[in-house]
């Protein structure tokens, strides 16, 4: 289920795309913030003072966590970040693009705040403890401003600026404030600092009208955009805020989109009324626009069956995965934005929630042979697809909805972690369909995951780490 479903509970054509240069996406102006003065906003940029759980169960232990019914869970965490209020649902988490250096955590909220954070717990056993960068010497800072749910952030490409998107219909900004002089500067390649990256100032508001549904921010400039309730799409350039183009052509809300790779030239966006586009941001028109699951303008259009509510594209950007609010996924060709195939497996009238693309290869192979996609839903199945053929190659299973999915970076690109509704995370074999690890100490729907390496101070050598989001108000941490 969605962060926006979840919190609305609670409160009641042809087209070659190797012709198009890379300087057309959009304008990407530089701004190094010399003489930037952050706009007036006292409430901003406030470092958390608030409580923060640190502290697992030891290598091999297993704490245990009370739930709402008075049970006890098993918890087996590497460390808990409880910034956001209490009982107060945590509906997403992003990592920097660069974890862990710095290893820093980008959360939003029901309690209409963002946190910046690092996740690591101090480990007292390293070496390390009291020089590394961790939670105990990490200011956690809060995002402030909205006034209404938080439900999408995002980093930049380069990590220096972070993005949160409310349901009060603002996107709001801020930036790192870099090493100023007389301060310790961070040498090129090494290892980053507590100093340098605890300071963030905030840019701007932008404001759309309209509830934020999703953000995203152009793999390899500072463009940012986002959808919205009333199936608009935005598209701003940071850090000055301008606008750079707002489009209309879906007829309800829009729930998703992207910037395909590799290059992210174009934008990809879905809908609650069945339709994917394809835009030119040149232009501000549709490439091309296709309705999936119904036939264009058809009378039976049910966003409750026919509604598009995920979306991911393989790493050649050549197909896209669609899935729909009735248990069906469709292979597109990204070019044309004609079906290519179906992906039947998921019960029918059951949500698909996640989709992620996987090449296992790393593209040693090349024409797309060792992609898989994966799939999750909220009938608890998460499936393998062969895309190349269509078939499934393994079945991953939850006892409840799986609510996300995140893809582990090399060199453990055979691994992908899901969340679910029933408490865990669980960390799969998607060449085998193997459970590698169940990943414990919520007590409610975990509404988010997220993984990246971790830090060789933390001791864990080519390890990777889960983090999670919560909806009981905690962040979590695991090793894997």
């Amino acid at each position: 289920m969605s962060a926006h479903q979840q919190n609305e509970a609670s409160h009641e054509q042809d087209h070659d795309e190797s012709q198009v240069g890379e300087e057309d996406v959009v304008e990407v102006v530089e701004d190094e913030g010399e003489g930037f003065e952050p706009m007036d906003d006292e409430d901003d940029n406030t470092q958390y003072d608030g409580e923060i759980i640190i502290g697992g169960p030891g290598p091999g232990e297993e704490d245990m966590v009370m739930d709402e019914e008075g049970e006890q869970r098993e918890d087996n965490s590497w460390g808990a970040s409880a910034l956001h209020a209490q009982e107060k649902s945590v509906f997403t988490v992003a990592l920097h693009p660069s974890f862990p250096n710095p290893p820093l955590a980008l959360s939003g909220g029901e309690d209409d705040a963002g946190f910046l954070f690092c996740p690591i717990p101090n480990d007292p056993s390293s070496s390390t403890a009291a020089v590394g960068f961790n939670a105990d010497n990490f200011p956690p800072t809060k995002l402030t401003g909205h006034t209404d749910s938080v439900v999408s952030t995002g980093w930049s490409f380069d990590g220096e600026m972070v993005a949160t998107g409310g349901m009060d219909g603002r996107v709001r900004v801020w930036r790192r404030v870099k090493g100023r002089r007389g301060s310790a500067e961070v040498q090129e390649g090494g290892a980053a600092t507590v100093e340098e990256w605890k300071d963030w100032e905030f840019l701007t508001s932008l404001e759309t009208g309209s509830e934020i549904t999703w953000l995203q921010w152009h793999p390899k400039g500072n463009v940012l955009a986002a959808g919205c309730e009333d199936a608009t799409v935005w598209m701003w350039n940071l850090p000055s805020g301008n606008t750079l183009t707002v489009l209309s052509s879906h007829t309800l809300p829009s729930t998703t989109g992207l910037f395909p790779p590799p290059l992210g030239r174009q934008l990809l966006t879905a809908s609650l009324d069945s339709t994917l586009i394809l835009w030119d941001p040149r232009t501000s028109s549709p490439v091309w626009k296709s309705s999936i699951f119904m036939p264009p303008n058809s009378p039976e259009l049910d966003p409750s069956e026919h509604g598009i509510t995920s979306l991911a594209v393989s790493p050649n950007g050549q197909i896209a995965a669609v899935g729909s609010s009735s248990g069906k996924v469709k292979l597109v060709n990204l070019a044309k934005g004609d079906t290519l195939g179906n992906l039947i497996g998921h019960a029918e009238g059951e949500s698909i929630e996640a989709l992620v693309f996987v090449d296992l290869l790393g593209g040693a192979a090349g024409g797309g042979k060792g992609v898989v996609c994966v799939s999750g839903a909220t009938d608890g199945k998460g499936f393998v697809w062969d895309v190349t053929t269509g078939r499934v190659r393994a079945e991953l299973q939850h006892d409840e909805p799986i609510t996300s999915i995140a893809a582990h970076p090399s060199p453990n690109l055979h691994l992908v972690t899901t969340a679910s509704a029933d408490s865990t995370l669980k960390t799969w074999d998607i060449r085998t369909g193997n459970l590698i690890a169940t990943h414990s100490g919520h007590v409610g729907v975990v509404n988010g995951v997220a993984v990246a390496p971790a830090s060789a101070e933390a001791g864990q050598g080519q390890g990777q780490v889960v983090v999670s989001a919560g909806d009981e108000g905690v962040s979590l941490i695991w090793k894997v």
